[in-house]
């Protein structure tokens, strides 16, 4: 079963919870099982740009994408912050 982590901000909207468990298939279907997967994923289904996900620590690009094998993972969302001047 893989645990999946946010950040305290998608916890906050995941009804204060920050950790998940998920016996889904892959990383992608294990997402989008959260509470709060319409932030993590545009309307095509495709993750956000500002958001990050690793498995085991290494980035989810670096393990065969969001179709990896979720198995027994440490999933962890990451929200990258950006902005600008003004």
């Amino acid at each position: 079963m893989a645990v999946i982590l946010l950040p305290s901000l998608l916890a906050t909207e995941a009804g204060g919870r920050g950790r998940f468990e998920s016996d889904a298939a892959t990383v992608k279907a294990a997402l989008t099982q959260l509470p709060v997967a319409d932030l993590l994923f545009d309307e095509r289904g495709d993750l956000r740009s500002l958001v990050n996900v690793y498995v085991d620590g290494v980035d989810v690009r670096d393990r065969g994408g969001l179709d990896a094998p979720a198995g027994e993972s440490e999933i962890r969302v990451v929200a990258a912050v950006a902005g600008g001047c003004t």
